[in-house]
């Protein structure tokens, strides 16, 4: 049987170990579009001694920033992100949730000021890292679905 394998990238971003099934939500959520200049590729459900599955998403020529970071943290707390430069691991370190998240998710109350027409960034405490757990520190709602309200 034939193997099929992802080309490596001379410089870039290869973010491992995303949660499976959530490797397109990664990419919405950093915002990788169709009008990209570079290559992306997506790896979805693949075999990982460690979790079983996982997702892989390898961008070329772009380094993520610490915001972009954050989000991918919030959705998938284990993802590993490998700096390539000059097709070699420049850098490689796990993403770690903050303990304050502000201006990347919405409220999921409606009724939240951050919500209204008010000049208002969100803003979110960690109550809990393993599950995400977060509370809104203008209304004081819990949310555990981080992705459904990431921006």
């Amino acid at each position: 049987m034939k193997e099929f394998k992802v080309t490596p990238i001379r410089n870039g971003t290869v973010i491992d170990h995303i949660t499976v099934g959530m490797a397109l939500k990664v990419l919405k959520i950093i915002g990788v579009k169709d009008d990209v200049n570079s290559t992306v590729s997506v790896l979805i459900h693949v075999p990982s001694k460690k979790a079983g599955w996982k997702d892989i998403v390898k961008i070329e020529d772009r380094e993520l920033d610490p915001k972009e970071l954050d989000r991918i943290a919030l959705i998938s707390p284990n993802a590993t992100i490998n700096i390539i430069r000059d097709y070699n691991v420049a850098e490689k370190f796990i993403v770690e949730v903050p303990n304050v998240i502000k201006g990347i998710m919405k409220c999921s109350n409606p009724g939240c000021i951050t919500n209204k027409d008010e000049p208002v960034e969100p803003e979110f405490v960690v109550e809990s890292k393993k599950p995400i757990t977060l509370r809104c520190v203008y209304c004081d709602r819990v949310t555990t679905d981080v992705a459904e309200n990431i921006r």
